[in-house]
């Protein structure tokens, strides 16, 4: 069962408890995604190190801050703040061809906004999750969970804004954020319209869907990418999404590859959601364990079938109520997960 770890103080207090705490995981990572680069990109780790390099202005000018959180991670792994920003870059640098799952929903009922997900990708990064609880000297209370040595992926913060994450494979990727610093950026956000901003106007460097929520009612999906952001508005309440785009201002421009499954849990979701169940912790996890057309369910296991190389599986699964400012967290399968861990920002 996972530990929440915590972090405080300055940027490079926190990123120097961070690597030190995870050093170990954060070198596995690394070890993955040296792996990763080299099966689907051709890139070995010195390759990808000077290819995160070109991201460096857009976070300066974006998010300069950030940086010193980097070198405190760095620091505390016994590592080069390059291998740092490069596990960061790492959507930029590989999705273009390896393609990840997930499928995400926003609910809104009875006056509690919700956000649920599950995230897959890679078995051998299952050990190198970690959940995250950051009180900055200069942001909001949040907590993150995602992979060990990376600034952020899914969470919330105190001001009851949460945000999840799908993948899209695509080849466009350009000038902007790279997303981990702009799901960072957002959770630091002190409500929805400066999140939308983040999007709108810092932009993301490679497409990406952010569903964002806040604890007032306000949701969106976000299809974003180099240009203006495709905007998924709720419908009874709802926002779905899992791997492809489907905001027509996205789809205009930005060109994916998406997976069959990508469609099947899509249209899954929807059908589980319509109408949704009386909203709970334990209620919304049951959606996320639905194991409906396996082997493309929502609830992902391991694909014989698939090259070992794209086999995707439900690492962990996330449900958040946003007006309690509380995350709770299924390690592995949520079909078979003994535990839930939970955290609250109250």
């Amino acid at each position: 069962m996972l530990d929440v770890t915590h972090l405080h103080g300055s940027r490079h207090a926190i990123g120097l408890a961070h690597g030190q705490r995870h050093a170990a995981q954060i070198r596995r990572s690394i070890a993955v995604y040296d792996r990763l680069f080299q099966d689907f990109v051709g890139l070995d780790w010195a390759a990808a190190r000077r290819e995160a390099q070109r991201f460096v202005p857009a976070i300066e000018r974006g998010f300069a801050a950030i940086l010193d959180e980097l070198a405190g991670i760095a620091e505390g792994a016994g590592l080069d703040r390059d291998d740092i920003l490069t596990l960061n870059c790492r959507s930029e640098i590989s999705l273009t061809q390896a393609s990840g799952g997930c499928s995400a929903f926003s609910l809104y009922q009875q006056g509690r906004q919700w956000l649920a997900q599950n995230w897959d990708w890679r078995a051998d990064q299952l050990d190198n999750v970690v959940l995250l609880r950051i009180e900055g000297d200069d942001a909001p209370p949040l907590t993150s969970v995602g992979e060990a040595g990376m600034v952020a992926k899914i969470g919330l913060n105190a001001n009851g804004l949460g945000v999840c994450l799908n993948a899209i494979r695509s080849q466009t990727c350009g000038d902007g954020l790279p997303i981990h610093f702009a799901l960072r950026k957002i959770l630091e956000s002190d409500g929805f319209a400066a999140a939308r901003r983040i999007v709108e106007e810092d932009r993301v460097a490679s497409p990406a869907h952010f569903l964002v929520a806040s604890a007032d009612g306000q949701a969106a999906g976000f299809e974003v990418q180099p240009g203006p952001p495709g905007v998924l508005t709720p419908s009874a309440g709802r926002v779905t999404h899992t791997n492809h785009l489907y905001a027509e201002a996205a789809t205009a421009c930005v060109a994916d590859f998406p997976k069959p499954d990508s469609h099947v849990r899509l249209r899954r979701l929807d059908e589980l959601l319509d109408p949704p169940p009386e909203a709970s912790v334990g209620a919304l996890f049951e959606v996320l364990s639905d194991h409906h057309n396996a082997p493309m369910a929502i609830c992902k296991h391991t694909d014989p079938g698939m090259p070992e190389a794209e086999r995707m599986e439900t690492l962990f699964a996330v449900v958040m109520a946003l007006d309690e400012r509380s995350l709770h967290l299924r390690h592995g399968y949520p079909c078979e997960a003994e535990e839930t861990l939970s955290v609250s920002l109250a």
